[in-house]
């Protein structure tokens, strides 16, 4: 798995409206790559609905979010549709980037092992770096975790009480 301080591996993928992007285009801008397993799907449709409704405030921090998971133009171009996204999505079914990053995994489901994306963010500098790196996330308040990161604040607590019944 990549680690802070490396390099972002090289890229270039189409995202859901065709336009390539590339880790040479972002070079000189501060970007976040989160990753997830699948459009329209319950817990990914919330983490990229979460980012979306944070976007102004990313705006504001100067970077960019990119969404990235192995679906194709087409359906990330529904997912956006569907859900308003307002990012790009970018489109990796040979897994250029999420295996380059190390976030092609196995996992286990009902006692059955798989290959699939683990769910992780990175930020990366103006200069093509790894910042930081989130290698597990829960869709909830992630990007809310993120652009506090970015703005250089403490990330949210999680409160630790539980309702009473």
């Amino acid at each position: 798995m990549i680690e802070i301080g490396q390099d972002c591996p090289d890229f270039s993928l189409q995202d859901h409206t065709g336009a390539t992007v590339s880790r040479q285009s972002l070079l000189g801008q501060r970007y976040v790559l989160y990753f997830y397993p699948k459009d329209d799907t319950p817990g990914c449709t919330k983490e990229a609905c979460a980012f979306r409704d944070a976007l102004p405030r990313f705006g504001e921090l100067g970077a960019k979010v990119y969404g990235v998971s192995a679906d194709n133009v087409a359906s990330h171009a529904k997912f956006v549709a569907k859900f308003g996204l307002n990012f790009p999505l970018l489109a990796d079914p040979e897994r250029q980037l999420i295996e380059g990053l190390g976030f092609w995994v196995e996992k286990s489901m009902y006692g059955k092992k798989y290959m699939g994306i683990q769910r992780a963010t990175v930020v990366v500098d103006t200069t093509g770096k790894v910042e930081q790196l989130w290698p597990k996330v829960s869709p909830d308040a992630h990007a809310t975790e993120v652009a506090a990161y970015l703005a250089g604040e403490a990330a949210p607590k999680k409160s630790k009480a539980k309702a009473k019944a």
